[in-house]
C-alpha cells in the first residue's frame, strides 16, 4: 500500500526550483495501541475539555490557544494569527546555507523524512541538487513549517533521493560537558583492554534490524491474541520467588575471563 505524501511543496536553491513529496521514514503504526473503555459498557471513554474553575465543558469554538505571561494571566492566540506565522516556509524548502556533512552532530538530528519529486518535469532539476551536494560532500540547511511550527531541517543525499532531517532547537540540545566532566582521567588497565577487545571482537555482527526488535510488542500481541481465540482460561499460578539480586563487588578481570571463555566456548 503506497505511503501517502505527508507534506507537499517546492525545493528551491537560488532559481533553481522543482515540485517535491516528502513521507515519513519511519513508522509506528504497527505499535500496539489501547483504547480507554467502561469496564461495565465496554464502550469507548471520550475525553472533553472542561473550565478549570467552573468545572463546565468548553466548545470547540470557545477554546483559544494562549501564552502564560503571570499567574492567572494569559496572552490569546487566534488559529489565523498562529498559521500566518512563517508562511514563506509552508510551501518551499528554499536552501540558503551549506555545510559539511560532517560539522553537524548527531545530537542536533530529530524526526527523518524521504524527500522525492512530485513531478517528472522536476526530476532533473532535483538530481542537480541532489549530485550537487553529494559532489561537495555537503548538506543544505533551510526552514519548514511543520505541525505550525517553523523547523530548521536538513538536507542530505541519500541514493536518488534525499533525507531531510528536522533539528532540534538550540534550547533542546543539553551540552555535554555537564554531565561528563566528573568522570575521572583514570586510564584502561592495559592488562583487561585484550580481554574486552576480544569481546567485542566475539560480539561483533553485521547490522540487523531484528537487533532492535521491541519484545514487549511481541508479548502484547501474544496476550491479545490469546484473548481473541479464548483459548484458555487464566489460571492461578505459584508465586515466583524474587531473584536473588546479583553482588556489585565483583573481579572486572575474572568477569572478563569466563566472558571471554563463555564466547569461545563451541555452541551446541
Amino acid at each position: 500500500m503506497a505511503v501517502r505524501p505527508y507534506w507537499k511543496g517546492y525545493l528551491k536553491l537560488s532559481l533553481v526550483t522543482c515540485p517535491v513529496q516528502m513521507m515519513p521514514a519511519t513508522s509506528d503504526e504497527e505499535k500496539v495501541r489501547f483504547h480507554t473503555l467502561n469496564r461495565a459498557t465496554q464502550n469507548r471513554v471520550i475525553s472533553h475539555y472542561v473550565d478549570a474553575v467552573t468545572g463546565h465543558e468548553v466548545k470547540e469554538d470557545d477554546q483559544v490557544k494562549g501564552y502564560q505571561r503571570a499567574e492567572d494571566e494569559y496572552v490569546m492566540l487566534e488559529d489565523d494569527e498562529l498559521e500566518n506565522v512563517a508562511l514563506d516556509s509552508t510551501k518551499t524548502i528554499d536552501i540558503s546555507t551549506f555545510a559539511p556533512r560532517d560539522s553537524v552532530e548527531w545530537i542536533w538530528f530529530d524526526t527523518p523524512y524521504f524527500l522525492s519529486p512530485n513531478d517528472p518535469v522536476g526530476q532533473e532539476a532535483f538530481s542537480v541538487i541532489r549530485e550537487a551536494m553529494e559532489a561537495k560532500r555537503v548538506v543544505g540547511i533551510s526552514r519548514l513549517v511543520i505541525s505550525r511550527r517553523e523547523r530548521a531541517v536538513l538536507l542530505e543525499p541519500r541514493g536518488k533521493g534525499i533525507i531531510l532531517w528536522t533539528l532540534r532547537y538550540g534550547d533542546e540540545v543539553r551540552d555535554e560537558k555537564a554531565y561528563f566532566e566528573d568522570i575521572g582521567n583514570e586510564k584502561a588497565d592495559s592488562d583487561m583492554m585484550p580481554l574486552v577487545q576480544q569481546l567485542i571482537e566475539k560480539k561483533t555482527q553485521d547490522w540487523n534490524p531484528k537487533i532492535v526488535v521491541d519484545p514487549v510488542q511481541d508479548r502484547l500481541l501474544d496476550i491479545i491474541n490469546a484473548r481473541k481465540k479464548q483459548l484458555k482460561k487464566p489460571q492461578k499460578g505459584k508465586a515466583k520467588s524474587p531473584a536473588s539480586e546479583p553482588s556489585n563487588v565483583i573481579n572486572i578481570m575474572d568477569a572478563l575471563r569466563k566472558s571471554v571463555a563463555a564466547e569461545t566456548r563451541p555452541r551446541k
